[in-house]
């Protein structure tokens, strides 16, 4: 092998079309652009969402709604899912960590419990927030409840 004897591997080039040069090259002429309009001229390019004139979708359909920019995102456990993981690990005070660890929630994102399903056993829970029912579950069975901020 040797550099007079390079060449690029099978398929991975192609031979760009030359256009207008001559009838003979069979792309002269026109250049395969057709006759005349806007669409033969150099330099057209036609804007995203232009419909030949007509009220382009976007100006059609109205504007409604908003983004509120200080939403809290929460990931929500019920206290069935609490119950479940209580027995499954025996444990007694379920923190935000513990919810991580198993998998629940991710590290970045917000906990609230919610008060669906039943809670039989003291529980002391940590998470960012409770909803009314869910708190007094837990507190009705002597448990305590920290928001963490």
């Amino acid at each position: 092998m040797e550099l007079s004897n390079l060449k690029p591997a099978e398929g991975s080039t192609k031979v760009k079309r030359r256009l207008g040069r001559g009838q003979g090259s069979g792309r002269g002429g026109t250049c395969t652009r057709g006759h005349k309009g806007q669409k033969s001229r150099s330099g057209y390019s036609k804007q995203p969402g232009f419909e030949g004139g007509q009220m382009p979708l976007q100006r059609r359909v109205p504007k409604f709604g908003f983004k509120n920019i200080n939403r809290k995102e929460y990931k929500a456990i019920n206290l069935s899912t609490l119950q479940w993981l209580a027995e499954k690990d025996k444990l007694s005070k379920i923190s935000i960590q513990t919810l991580i660890d198993s998998g629940l929630v991710s590290k970045n994102s917000l906990v609230k419990i919610l008060g669906n399903g039943k809670l039989t056993t003291k529980l002391d829970i940590e998470a960012h927030a409770f909803s009314k029912s869910a708190q007094e579950a837990i507190e009705g069975l002597k448990g305590t409840t920290t928001v963490k901020i």
